[in-house]
């Protein structure tokens, strides 16, 4: 807005209506899983990768390389005979 000039109100009604609250509270919204911690020792060129990776998607890296084992995990789980 420009310096100086007025901003000018009327009394208009308004038609607006309260809508009841439908989302849920923000403690469900997050999926929790029941994750353990290790110690792993990984490249310096694996971690760069995945350090470089999540600031583009704009997410952790570790999220990610525990992501990319979870799959790799699902996907010969479900394999199985």
């Amino acid at each position: 807005m420009r310096k100086g000039k007025k901003i000018r109100y009327t009394d208009e009604p308004i038609e607006a209506k309260i809508i009841p609250d439908f989302l849920p509270p923000p403690g469900e919204l997050i999926l929790k899983e029941d994750n353990i911690k290790v110690t792993l020792t990984l490249s310096r060129k694996s971690v760069s990768f995945f350090k470089r990776q999540a600031n583009r998607h704009h997410t952790g890296y570790q999220t990610m390389i525990r992501s990319l084992l979870d799959r790799y995990m699902g996907h010969f789980e479900d394999a199985r005979p």
